[in-house]
């Protein structure tokens, strides 16, 4: 048979969308009930990469999505293949990334009986995707991924799912593959309303940027350091909007991130503003209740879709449209703009919270060191343009308030879900789109043991990471917040693992570090030796300071 008659199935359909889509990898595990389609990317299409869990995998398309903008695509098999990727899908949609997931079913003769791995896929994952759909015609499958796609990168990105019985991909189709379709292109909001803002912030005392995660695309962060360059507006972050602001503007214009816990500086910052324009904000970052207590921000909205309103989030506009566009817009009608001298005075006193807002000794038990000397070496290594992924647990606490990143979308938190076992799936989607670079993936110990299946993944593809290990034994950011509610903690304690061991049974290389010179040498030998594959480093740590600082960001009420 020649290549023009050569006969095409469902899964040639699939596979060639996916060309269309310039899809350049797709995470997953197989199974019998979409294995045709893993034959078929043996011969064509992305680059697959088969990783230990599908959870994993869908977070590895996750990091995709985060960093690109363009849906990550993942794919599993029918029953707890489908299933097993739902912590990974909700994650993506709470958090604004954009992924497609596609999933074996049964035959179609199967779907109502109680058959092998016979399940309602789409009912399962409908509440947790923006667009949740069966294909039941092998010759409307690329139609549905064109469709499915686009959905889930527009307006607020998040995951589509498509779930594909097993006769259908197994099917002949005679339609050829739909190629890639133009992004509609928004235009900038009104200019009665990029007028009324302008206005606004002329007739501020304290104007203050809120920036989110729908702020660190390439084009918004561009944009907005062009606004800050001619303007010089205070700036918060949210964790997940961290490196909008560069190096050359940090000084004039940072005033610190928020998420997670009240009390820190930019809530200072943010309660003290007459005026707090939110450019890509989403509540899931950071709730308003927590930002704005007292109900009495003056807020103005800046984003590609209509906010949620709830009692602590009620904007007097909002500018709907492209971002970029509108920030473009607004530049010259605030160009001159100064800070009144008084509100300049109030930030040098600000700057100095952001920087030093919590004393604390410094001094670890012997064998352990402080995460303040871990950060310190961090910052130290770590260039503007390597990527950092950051597991859920105290380590995060510290890394988001402390550590310091001047490029977009290369301080990675999840701060929507706060699931554990992100950090290290999302540095392998890192290394995959930025090979020239390394990666730095932080994850506390407890969470580590969620994904560190994936090292084997990381060292089959050698790529340059360097997991670093905040090793306490216990689940420490449960520990430390029941400590300060109830005098005591339950549930957070698990028996030790030898991390270096478990490193090298991968073959990955590892090491431990008992103090901060010692992680200093570490850290240098190891992103020197990254450059031939994985490198874990354990380190020890010393909680001590956690209540302390606990005290400072925490709330009577915890979360």
């Amino acid at each position: 048979m020649t290549e023009n008659n050569k006969k095409n199935y469902g899964a040639d359909l699939i596979v060639d969308s996916l060309i269309n889509h310039d899809v350049k990898y797709v995470f997953g595990i197989p199974g019998a009930k979409i294995d045709r389609v893993f034959d078929t990317l043996e011969d064509k299409g992305p680059e697959l990469i088969v990783a230990r869990h599908e959870q994993n995998a869908a977070f590895m398309a996750q990091g995709i999505g985060r960093i690109t903008g363009e849906p990550g695509v993942v794919i599993a098999t029918s029953g707890p293949g489908i299933s097993n990727l739902a912590t990974g899908l909700v994650t993506a949609t709470a958090e604004g990334d954009p992924v497609l997931a596609i999933g074996g079913q049964v035959k179609r003769g199967d779907l109502l009986k109680r058959a092998h791995q016979s399940m309602n896929n789409v009912a399962m994952l409908e509440p947790i995707t923006k667009y949740s759909a069966e294909v039941q015609d092998p010759e409307t499958l690329s139609e549905n991924i064109a469709n499915a796609y686009r959905l889930s990168k527009a307006g607020k990105p998040g995951a589509s799912f498509l779930s594909i019985p097993q006769d259908v991909t197994d099917s002949s189709v005679s339609v050829k593959a739909i190629k890639p379709l133009t992004d509609p292109k928004l235009g900038s909001a009104s200019v009665a309303d990029i007028n009324y803002l302008a206005q606004a912030i002329k007739n501020a005392v304290l104007p203050v940027l809120l920036l989110g995660n729908g702020a660190s695309t390439a084009d918004v962060t561009a944009s907005i350091r062009q606004l800050l360059e001619s303007v010089k507006l205070p700036v918060v972050e949210t964790f997940q909007g961290a490196g909008i602001v560069s190096r050359d503007l940090e000084e004039d214009t940072f005033f610190g991130r928020v998420g997670l816990f009240r009390n820190q500086p930019g809530d200072m910052l943010l309660k003290k503003s007459d005026l707090i324009i939110a450019i890509g904000y989403d509540p899931i970052e950071y709730e308003a209740r927590n930002w704005n207590a007292e109900i009495s921000a003056r807020i103005i909205v800046i984003d590609v879709a209509p906010a949620e309103i709830d009692t602590y989030f009620q904007p007097e506009r909002e500018l709907i449209g492209d971002i970029a566009e509108t920030l473009d817009l607004l530049l010259p009608a605030v160009k001159g703009y100064d800070l009144p001298e008084g509100s300049r005075e109030y930030l040098v006193g600000l700057k100095t919270n952001v920087t030093d807002d919590v004393k604390f000794d410094k001094i670890p038990k012997e064998g352990l060191v402080h995460p303040l000397d871990v950060i310190d070496v961090l910052q130290r290594q770590t260039t503007d343009d390597m990527t950092v992924t950051v597991d859920v647990g105290s380590h995060y606490i510290w890394m988001a308030r402390y550590f310091k990143s001047y490029e977009a979308r290369h301080l990675l938190f999840s701060n929507g879900m706060q699931t554990l076992g992100v950090a290290l799936p999302w540095a392998i989607s890192a290394s995959l789109l930025r090979p020239n670079t390394k990666v730095i993936s932080i994850s506390g110990d407890g969470g580590f043991l969620f994904s560190g299946q994936e090292l084997e993944t990381a060292v089959r593809l050698k790529l340059p990471i360097v997991h670093i290990i905040w090793n306490d034994g216990k689940y420490n950011m449960v520990e430390f917040q029941e400590e300060m509610k109830y005098g005591r903690s339950s549930g957070v304690d698990f028996g030790s693992v030898d991390f270096v061991k478990y490193a090298e049974s991968f073959g990955a290389k590892g090491y431990r570090a008992d103090s901060k010179e010692h992680f200093d040498a570490i850290l240098k030998t190891a992103l020197k030796e990254a450059e031939n594959g994985p490198v874990l480093i354990d380190i020890p740590i010393d909680y001590k300071d956690n209540i302390k600082l606990g005290e400072t960001i925490l709330p009577d009420e915890f979360y």
